[in-house]
């Protein structure tokens, strides 16, 4: 068979560029190391690898198992030896306990101003830059000291035009980072200039996501802080505020509100038109973590503004996709037909289109009370640790390799493929909030093991071939958010030197003439034209905050919590009240409602069709558009109001055709379905 020698031909010819590259790069393996900080936490035994007939393996060698009842060809790793000696990732940071004991068990006070000098210097050179040679564009090209919008002779280069819809980006982006960094003179000029500079009347086209993290969570964000009568930041009132920026974050919200609209699921489309809706030729498939991940921020918003509209749709999309995982395994693909509810990605891992889904399950929770949050994240977490995690038990003792988080078949749990993301270094940090703190400082040292390697992370990493499979890293916030977090948690200096070998690394290789520029290779260090805005939102405020002990978020009494843009938001007691449920009481259900609708307990819901159409569920009601009367109590369950114009409207009840106690009769149909 000639195809099968062609085959084999290539899979040499790429083991030998492996080894070539291994060779001139000084990436050989160098696995295995006793780790010399010491833990004393307790971790809860489990399964760590299965093969097909479900029966624990007994070993704790992940990689000596990365392809389960497969072809033993198909595994590149096969001729690895059992008794072959292996070495740990650890093994970076191996210099001898008293070398370590010296280098890492203390952090001078000067040295640590000198690192938040460091790091507020880098942010203001992105920033002052993005000001001076990009606003009111979306972002700065910091090579070219220019700045960057939309692609529009491009309309299909998604990388770009995902992300910028033509609103000063980065400038919104930054809003907060500016306060953290205690520049309110500057956070009031940035603040002002958004107010009258800003409009989301674009014929852009963007994805949800992208939008609501990076727009909306942040106009929220500088909102609350504004509006804050603790004034954790000091006085920071601005003259003349009138909510603007609130009023602008619901208006952005009422143009994604179409995403939502004419999908059989509930699970929004990836993408929006700011003035036209949902373009009519836009793909039905979405990620988990894209559609998953807006109910922090519009959650938020709904107990702002007293509309449980935002709230109800993001939530529904939650449990959609959590109604979609797998009996067996618990496990949700990464990419779902939003109208079949059919999984097209049957990958589960923890990094690119799944990672913010379980972030926002636990910080929902955390800011929204929600039992349901919580149940679904402990079951979703559990999952995670059962069919994901390789390794041995513990993370600095016992025989094997030390625990890694793989990417595997939602449906059976076998691996499906070698390789990691960036984007997965965000989970110790979630592990951290989970108190699950002892596992959060070994997944951390193994992403900190690769940024040792190359002085940046990979956009993917190989951690069978133990090199990059994706070798640009565009300057992302992950490694140092979880290092913050995981510095928070055990004040140990460790993770201050973590902190200033990231902010060096970054000043050494990504610095240009006008900024920060994505590395395009993380071994040559040959750049990319691009600093995203996250760079300044998220990668900056935790450089920052993470040598910063006195700053007004640690000293405030108040607690908060991180967007997964890094925005601020504070835990508090008003964001666990509806103020929708003492206008609208409702009962708890009786009957169960059809599946296309969820059953809680918000008793009436609007969807507007029309985004100019931003009329409020209270300003519908006195406008006598809705044939409900205000003593009206619930139908048992929950009441979705769908309008085209305020002429039309249908009114659907978790109840089928039938008179409830008040006597007014309800059409039980398709909430999405075109009226």
């Amino acid at each position: 068979m000639q195809w099968r020698s062609i085959v084999v031909g290539l899979l040499v010819l790429r083991v030998l560029l492996n080894c070539a590259v291994w060779l001139v790069f000084g990436l050989g393996p160098s696995w295995g190391f006793d780790f010399p900080i010491k833990f004393t936490f307790n971790l809860h035994k489990i399964e760590l690898l299965k093969d097909g007939d479900g029966a624990t393996v007994k070993t704790n060698a992940w990689s000596q198992h990365m392809y389960d009842n497969r072809n033993p060809q198909a595994n590149t790793c096969s001729k690895i030896s059992g008794n072959s000696p292996k070495k740990s990732y650890l093994s970076f940071f191996q210099e001898g306990r008293d070398e370590y004991e010296r280098k890492y068990s203390s952090f001078p006070d000067a040295l640590k101003v000198k690192m938040r000098g460091m790091a507020r210097d880098m942010f203001y050179f992105g920033y002052d830059n993005y000001m001076k040679f990009a606003f009111p564009e979306d972002e700065l090209n910091p090579i070219a000291c220019e700045g960057r919008g939309p692609d529009v002779l491009n309309p299909s280069n998604i990388n770009i035009n995902d992300v910028l819809g033509n609103y000063s980006l980065t400038l919104i982006d930054a809003l907060d980072t500016l306060l953290i960094l205690g520049n309110v003179t500057e956070f009031h000029r940035a603040v002002r200039l958004v107010i009258e500079t800003v409009s989301f009347d674009k014929d852009s086209t963007v994805q949800v996501f992208e939008a609501n993290i990076r727009i909306l969570g942040s106009l929220i964000s500088a909102h609350i802080l504004l509006t804050d009568p603790r004034n954790p930041f000091g006085d920071i009132a601005l003259k003349d505020y009138d909510n603007e920026l609130l009023h602008m974050a619901h208006d952005l919200a009422v143009r994604l509100l179409p995403a939502f609209e004419n999908t059989s699921t509930g699970i929004p489309y990836p993408r929006v038109n700011l003035k036209k809706g949902v373009p009519p030729d836009s793909i039905n498939e979405t990620c988990t973590a894209g559609a998953g991940s807006l109910l922090v921020e519009f959650g938020i918003l709904s107990r702002l503004i007293g509309d449980s509209t935002f709230e109800w749709v993001a939530r529904r999309a939650v449990k959609a996709l959590w109604n979609l995982r797998s009996n067996e395994t618990g496990l949700l693909g990464n990419v779902v037909n939003i109208q079949t509810g059919q999984w097209v990605g049957r990958q589960s891992g923890l990094g690119a289109g799944m990672d913010s889904f379980y972030e926002y399950l636990l910080k929902s929770y955390i800011l929204f009370g929600e039992k349901e949050d919580n149940r679904m994240f402990s079951a979703a977490y559990e999952s995670i640790q059962s069919h994901l995690r390789r390794g041995r038990e513990a993370c600095n003792e016992g025989e094997g390799d030390p625990p890694l988080y793989v990417n595997v078949n939602m449906f059976n749990g076998q691996i499906m493929n070698t390789w990691i993301d960036s984007l997965q270094a965000f989970f110790p940090g979630l592990q951290v909030l989970n108190g699950d703190v002892e596992n959060a400082i070994c997944l951390h040292a193994f992403y900190y093991a690769i940024w040792k390697r190359f002085g940046a992370l990979p956009e993917r990493y190989n951690w069978q071939l133990q090199a990059p499979d994706i070798l640009f890293y565009p300057l992302r916030p992950e490694l140092v958010e979880s290092t913050y977090l995981l510095y928070q948690a055990t004040k140990n200096p460790f993770y201050l030197h973590v902190g200033m070998d990231i902010l060096e690394s970054l000043e050494k290789n990504a610095k240009v003439r006008c900024g920060y520029a994505t590395l395009h290779h993380v071994v040559d260090k040959s750049k990319e034209d691009r600093m995203e805005s996250f760079f300044l939102s998220e990668t900056c405020k935790y450089l920052y905050l993470l040598f910063d002990e006195d700053n007004p978020l640690h000293k405030s009494e108040s607690k908060y919590i991180f967007t997964t843009e890094g925005h601020i938001v504070p835990v508090d007691q008003r964001f666990r009240e509806k103020s929708w449920e003492d206008q609208f009481p409702c009962e708890e259900p009786i009957n169960k409602p059809p599946a296309n609708i969820s059953n809680t307990k918000c008793c009436l819901t609007i969807i507007i069709r029309e985004a100019h159409a931003q009329m409020s569920f209270l300003d519908l009601l006195q406008e006598d558009v809705l044939l409900v009367e205000e003593e009206y109590n619930g139908c048992g369950g929950e009441v979705t109001v769908i309008t085209d114009t305020v002429e039309q409207h249908h009114v659907v009840c978790a109840q089928s055709s039938d008179e409830d106690d008040t006597g007014h009769t309800f059409e039980a149909v398709d909430p999405l379905l075109p009226l």
